[in-house]
């Protein structure tokens, strides 16, 4: 009786192990060469509303936004759930996209981007279209947190003089 129970345990645990081995992405399996260079992630084209809507379903993975900025911001930074030092990233806001009339930044959503980079576009302005790519690394919150890892200005408002 116990060599059945352990046949049928070994069975299980094998059977587990399998289908471990079927789920886990192809990406996660890296040689000790690919492991120098950083390999381009595939990124899903992601509502910002939908990303809002449903954290837990795009955490840790990789997700690309078209959207109009809004503001560099300070918004989210330090905080421990969910650590982005402020010495080395700014957060970003970008406005709701189900929004028309009005400008109403998007604060659910917790965008990161190295202040290094983030310097080369200082002079971006609320309503410049960008889009951008990065990794959901957390849902602390409720909200998705995204360190941003691509960034492109797609288009720039024309500028208007005031006297």
């Amino acid at each position: 009786m116990n060599k059945i129970k352990n046949l049928v345990l070994i069975l299980l645990v094998a059977a587990g192990l399998s289908v471990c081995a079927q789920q886990m992405p192809a990406s996660t399996i890296v040689s000790t060469s690919a492991v120098q260079q950083p390999v381009q992630q595939n990124c899903a084209l992601v509502n910002p509303i939908d990303l809002v809507a449903r954290p837990n379903f795009y955490l840790n993975k990789n997700i690309k936004i078209k959207a109009k900025f809004d503001k560099f911001s300070t918004l989210g930074l330090d905080y421990k759930p969910a650590m982005k030092s402020s010495e080395k990233y700014i957060s970003f806001l970008i406005q709701r996209p189900d929004v028309t009339d009005h400008n109403i930044p998007l604060s659910e959503l917790k965008l990161f981007l190295n202040r290094t980079e983030a310097e080369k576009y200082i002079e971006l302005n609320s309503g410049d279209i960008v889009e951008f790519s990065g990794k959901v690394f957390s849902t602390a919150l409720g909200d998705p947190w995204v360190e941003v890892t691509n960034f492109n200005v797609i288009s720039t408002k024309a500028k208007t003089e005031t006297k």
